[in-house]
């Protein structure tokens, strides 16, 4: 029964309708085509973001071995290590003088 009444308002769309006297210039269909693609685009990626992220978790992806907090020490420490070089690089270099 709901396929009948379906049928019957697409056709009754088609063979009811009257004209509509309007013009659509390119500016204005090439702008109503960039929002309906914008749209469509958008909520494809959100659907993407909201399924990628526990794909992503699952499989590992983007994980260091190392947590973020080791990385963090050791970068300080290569840091203070470059620091206590360049000051005894600098001291030969004074002494050489």
């Amino acid at each position: 029964m709901k396929v009948r009444i379906g049928l019957l308002a697409i056709f009754a769309f088609f063979i009811l309708n009257t004209p509509v006297y309007s013009y659509v210039g390119p500016g204005l269909g090439t702008g109503a085509l960039a929002v309906i693609v914008g749209v469509i685009v958008s909520v494809f990626l959100a659907i993407f973001a909201i399924v990628w992220y526990p794909v992503k978790r699952l499989l590992g992806i983007g994980k260091n071995k190392k947590s973020d907090a080791e990385s963090d020490a050791e970068s300080e420490d290569e840091t203070a290590h470059k620091a206590e070089d360049d000051a005894k690089d600098k001291a030969e270099q004074d002494r050489e003088k």
